[in-house]
């Protein structure tokens, strides 16, 4: 399998890997990888003691009653450029990234 690669300015090559998974169950909802992103590939969710996912208001945090945790979703990984900064910051180690194959 031929997988994406770029030539950076100094001749070494680099491949990229793009954002795959986010074990859910590892994640402690910190944050840190949603500030590292600048793609807005990442989304804070709350999960109920059911286990469904309950929207959080970004402006306001009063709604505590409504999930029993934060965790971290990934929201729009069309947007990824595979940087793995969100892999790199992440003190639980919750994700998963792999090359993309070329066609």
């Amino acid at each position: 399998m031929d997988v994406f690669k770029i030539i950076l300015p100094s001749g070494e090559v680099w491949t990229p890997q793009f954002v795959e998974k986010l074990n859910q169950e590892k994640c402690i909802g910190c944050g840190r990888c949603f500030k590292v992103c600048s793609r807005d590939v990442l989304q804070l969710v709350g999960i109920d003691a059911d286990g469904e996912v309950v929207a959080l208001d970004s402006e306001d945090d009063d709604d505590d009653e409504e999930y029993e945790k934060k965790v971290m979703t990934i929201a729009h990984q069309e947007n990824c450029i595979g940087c793995m900064a969100c892999s790199k910051i992440c003190p639980k180690k919750c994700y998963t990234h792999s090359p993309m194959a070329t066609s």
